[in-house]
């Protein structure tokens, strides 16, 4: 087990050529990683023990493996009586035969597969992004992200860096519109993952969390578990079997689900996690959007990402090109060493100026 999770941390390692930002990363690396995390913690059944252990007078010697096939159920009116005078513990009590008033829970089989699915869904972003932006960004960093090297082949690189940013300028719109369609892309799909969570686990998903928020700052007496209703410990099943003279006998059972007691520390970690991510990538959009409409904000943003660059080169640069191609130096702004891509923008903005005075006569 301890393997597994030491594969998972190589996931997380830093990117040599880095081609996103640090909201998109938490979707396909950390969000991805997390679920693949839960999802291994809940099929590690031999770590925390079987995942159903009944209670039955009769001694049917199947009855765990029935009643964790053909699920499990508890009395939701139970849930606000008092336990050990009223009800034995919260959701088990006497049916009286009102079948329609059982709530049955079937979905802690599949809760390691939903996760697992969940976690390919989160990367479906990144994939789309590396098959659009097609190695663009290292192929025009080109090692220049190491300062240390011979000053020819670095004047070289740079030279042949300022050589495609020329002939490519004002046509990087669609390189950008790609990449900010993935982060929207990575908003849709949290939502949508919030949506499934919540058909999943029966509609009780969207306000999970502050359920339980809610359940504790209650008084003592007050208090109705919200994480025991939505993933119960202790449920009832019902086996049908045919006696010796052909008549249908029932037998009751008191199942114990210890691995939900897992299950919902899972779910209340990731409601709040899923409630963190929509938000900060909701934030990243509409910045995304002030970008585009503010020439300003480029520039202020640009010469955050390269200080030692001169704000009149910057200026210079980013008056004679698009939104696109202001994003392509960013990008490559976090990429180059920044003493070289000083150089970089500093022979740029004169050859622009060149290139558009020659064009002007």
């Amino acid at each position: 087990m301890l393997d597994i999770f030491g594969g998972l941390r190589m996931i997380l390692k830093r990117q040599e050529i880095v081609v996103d930002n640090v909201v998109f990363r938490l979707h396909y690396m950390v969000t991805a990683v997390l679920l693949v995390a839960c999802s291994v913690i809940n099929t590690a059944k031999q770590y925390i023990g079987n995942p159903i252990e009944c209670i039955q007078n009769d001694q049917i010697p199947f009855i765990n493996v029935y009643c964790w096939i053909h699920s499990t159920f508890i009395m939701p009116g139970s849930f606000h009586q008092k336990m050990g005078t009223e009800v034995a513990f919260p959701g088990v009590a006497n049916s009286k035969g009102e079948v329609s008033e059982q709530k049955y829970y079937a979905y802690y089989q599949w809760v390691c597969f939903v996760l697992f699915f969940q976690a390919a869904l989160f990367y479906i972003p990144k994939l789309l992004w590396n098959a659009w932006e097609g190695n663009l960004m290292s192929t025009v960093v080109m090692g220049m992200h190491f300062a240390i090297g011979p000053d020819e082949e670095k004047s070289d690189k740079r030279k042949i860096l300022v050589d495609y940013l020329l002939k490519h300028v004002r046509s990087h719109n669609f390189y950008a519109i790609r990449y900010f369609t993935c982060e929207f892309l990575a908003l849709v799909n949290v939502i949508f993952q919030m949506y499934i969570m919540n058909k999943f686990l029966g509609g009780e998903f969207w306000d999970y969390g502050s359920r339980v928020m809610e359940f504790s700052e209650m008084e003592q007496y007050e208090r109705a578990d919200p994480m025991v209703y939505v993933f119960p410990r202790m449920t009832k099943c019902i086996f049908h079997k045919v006696g010796p003279s052909g008549d249908i006998q029932r037998h009751d059972a008191l199942c114990i689900l210890p691995l939900n007691i897992v299950n919902e520390k899972i779910y209340i970690l990731l409601w709040f996690w899923f409630i963190f991510l929509t938000a900060v990538t909701c934030l990243l959009l509409i910045y995304r959007l002030a970008l585009f409409v503010s020439g300003k904000l480029r520039s202020q943003v640009l010469h955050a990402r390269c200080r030692l660059a001169p704000q009149e080169y910057l200026n210079s640069v980013l008056q004679k090109t698009k939104f696109g191609d202001w994003f392509v130096l960013y990008m490559l702004g976090k990429n180059i060493d920044p003493l070289i891509f000083k150089e970089v923008i500093a022979e740029l903005a004169k050859r622009i100026e060149t290139a558009d005075s020659n064009e002007t006569t």
